[in-house]
């Protein structure tokens, strides 16, 4: 997603903030033994070392960042860690979310990462919130934390992260992952920007294809998770030049790295209290909780056991598939016709004129694309309905033999 041009060439550069946190106790001798690679290092010493301990960091997702940045601030010896994350380990998950095992499918992520961290370090203190981070739970979550790392893998939860941050006075480090390449950031608000003066709005609903939608190269999480780790550990400690103001970006491809500038937006409406952020997205509740119907879309979407007893009836009907073919190839409903999202997008008309009169029911992975579809779809003269939370959640509730991905 494009950032709008704010950048000022002559803005002065922020004060660095004091360290995060006050030192903990003195450094056991066996604490001591463990870090002894780390108090070397020029500036930083065993004061530094023992802010980390004392600092309390909250991860949102234990997915590709987070199993990047969750071994980091356990090796780097952050003392209380928490996670949030309400999903469970998938096969899929496993080439870029390393802190998950084989013997881990089917366990919830918090759980796996949570022994993983403690087999790094067994004094580290876990939080766990195997849940969904919501606008009603968001501040209650965030409460005796110091930090923020946002690892999640879409907007709502980003923006919401960034409220709830701003509201209850903690930094937020960000990460974000499309493909071969990602951004890292640092939103503060008491001492520079965030992540709303470099993103006021949010992209058109299905304009930025999700993980699991798009890919990502599993070595980029692990730069941009390297990265976080990175900065939390600067915020914490006060050492170094931190990401206020600016945004690294990374091309895996090319191997490069490039900084992109940005400033506080004057005219921002200030943030007072947490809102419908899958509203403010222009997604539904559905789309980014597979399974989930939207009241509000009651009329243009379908459960999947609404379709399964439709399909079991014999009714007629149309199964437009507008995902990848290589999608298709992990898993797909029978007797679908399947026609990429790009080629709805480029000819709307066209693709109405092949469908037919039978009602027609629109399926992705999760929802997100088919309801882009369905809009062209209907404008172009072909109404349909989508199907709420997609294939994952057609796996889920009616066909668990449905490859999931």
């Amino acid at each position: 997603m494009p950032a709008p041009d704010r950048t000022a060439p002559d803005r002065p550069v922020p004060d660095r903030p004091a360290p995060l946190v006050a030192p903990g106790p003195v450094l056991p001798s066996e604490q001591r033994a463990r870090y002894a690679r780390t108090v070397q290092l020029p500036g930083f010493g065993e004061v530094a070392q023992r802010r980390l301990r004392a600092a309390r960091v909250l991860v949102v997702g234990a997915g590709g960042l987070g199993s990047a940045v969750l071994p980091l601030l356990a090796g780097a010896g952050f003392g209380t860690i928490g996670i949030v994350d309400d999903d469970s380990v998938e096969l899929s998950n496993l080439p870029r979310q390393t802190i998950h095992r084989e013997r881990d499918l089917g366990r919830p992520k918090t759980a796996s990462a949570a022994d993983a961290i403690h087999a790094i370090d067994a004094g580290i203190e876990v939080r766990v919130f195997p849940e969904r981070l919501t606008s009603e739970n968001a501040l209650s979550i965030l409460d005796g934390f110091d930090l923020v790392l946002d690892g999640s893998d879409n907007f709502p939860t980003r923006y919401l992260v960034d409220d709830a941050a701003l509201l209850a006075g903690v930094p937020v480090v960000w990460g974000a992952v499309h493909r071969f390449g990602g951004q890292v950031g640092l939103s503060w608000a008491a001492h520079g920007p965030h992540y709303r003066d470099l993103f006021p709005v949010p992209p058109e609903p299905g304009s930025v294809p999700s993980c699991a939608e798009a890919g990502v190269l599993p070595s980029v999480c692990g730069v941009i998770g390297s990265l976080m780790a990175s900065e939390a550990t600067k915020v914490v400690t006060g050492e170094g030049d931190l990401l206020l103001g600016r945004v690294v970006v990374h091309d895996g491809l090319r191997g490069t790295f490039r900084e992109l500038p940005y400033a506080a937006d004057p005219q921002a409406a200030p943030v007072t209290e947490l809102i419908d952020y899958e509203l403010f997205c222009g997604v539904s509740s559905a789309e980014v909780v597979a399974g989930a119907e939207a009241p509000s879309a009651a009329a243009t979407t379908v459960s999947p056991a609404d379709l399964a007893a439709r399909l079991a009836a014999g009714q007629p009907h149309i199964l437009l598939d507008v995902r990848e073919p290589w999608e298709a190839d992990i898993a797909e409903l029978p007797g679908s016709l399947l026609v990429p999202l790009d080629v709805v997008v480029r000819d709307a008309p066209g693709v109405a004129a092949r469908l037919g009169d039978d009602p027609l029911v629109i399926i992705c992975h999760h929802g997100i694309r088919a309801e882009t579809a369905r809009t062209l779809l209907e404008a172009a003269g072909a109404p349909g309905v989508v199907l709420v939370g997609g294939l994952d959640a057609w796996s889920r509730e009616v066909d668990p033999s449905l490859p999931r991905y």
